[in-house]
């Protein structure tokens, strides 16, 4: 039996659609590496901070303190144990692609240290992924130096409340919760580790976190995320409650700027630009 040349590429291009995964796969491929079922993971890291103050020049901000590849927002730094918890509250954004077939994350979340203490972060947040015209949203909870989990069964969608708080029980030990609030769902989740938290650093962040194999980790594409607003971020200390006012101001730098921090009062903007 004879074939025309075109049959053939239009078979072998129905054939490449057909082996492209649908969004739903790629969720469900995504939520089993966290789940510990393949061996890729998903990870929130420490800050890694660039040394680029011709980058701080360029935007018209000399005295800007801190760029990362990883890191957005505002971090309290203190040199004694001090921090017992952290929340705050935001909108979950739409992601958008910024080019290109591969899926671009970023992520929203609030933590116990990670900047100048990097043995341990206890952690909560919300991913929100896209490709195409295709977008997903993951609530989860991390104590690294282990990887993160998501909250099992916990439903987040574009436009959701969400609160998000990290409460130290001991060194070892934490609580993380997550609250939606446009849905009256919460989900708490107590971990440990044997990595020990200094209590030095109270942060919110926007981050383009990792994906691993093994221990070969790389930056996942980052999503143009618009703006995440923290509102009614604070701090709880020995001595009582802290908004992030007077907070290290760090934006994400990828061969570019890719974002830019505002604070004020108790609120913590971060706009991809």
């Amino acid at each position: 039996m004879m074939f025309s040349a075109a049959f053939l590429v239009q078979a072998l291009l129905a054939s490449a659609v057909f082996a492209f995964p649908s969004s739903k796969e790629r969720l469900t491929s995504r939520r089993a590496r966290r789940s510990g079922d393949v061996a890729r993971t998903r990870q929130s890291k420490p800050v890694n901070i660039v040394s680029s103050p011709q980058v701080a020049a360029a935007v018209g901000n000399a005295s800007h303190p801190q760029f990362s590849s990883n890191w957005a927002g505002a971090v309290l730094v203190a040199s004694t144990a001090t921090y017992k918890s952290v929340t705050g509250t935001f909108t979950v954004p739409t992601p958008k692609s910024t080019g290109g077939s591969a899926e671009q994350c970023a992520s929203a979340w609030v933590g116990i240290d990670g900047d100048t203490c990097e043995t341990a972060i206890l952690q909560t947040g919300v991913d929100f992924c896209v490709s195409g015209s295709d977008t997903s949203f993951d609530a989860w909870y991390e104590f690294f130096p282990a990887d993160s989990f998501d909250f099992s069964g916990f439903s987040v969608s574009a436009g959701d409340s969400i609160t998000i708080t990290a409460t130290v029980s001991s060194t070892t030990e934490g609580t993380l919760t997550i609250k939606n609030n446009s849905k009256g769902t919460t989900a708490t989740k107590t971990v440990t580790s044997s990595a020990k938290l200094c209590e030095t650093n109270a942060e919110w962040i926007v981050e383009d976190f990792e994906e691993c194999e093994g221990n070969d980790c790389e930056l996942v594409p980052f999503a143009n995320f618009g703006t995440v607003v923290f509102t009614g971020a604070s701090a709880t200390t020995n001595s009582g409650t802290v908004t992030p006012a007077g907070a290290t101001i760090i934006d994400i730098e990828q061969n570019s700027v890719l974002t830019s921090v505002s604070q004020s009062g108790s609120t913590v903007t971060v706009e991809y630009v």
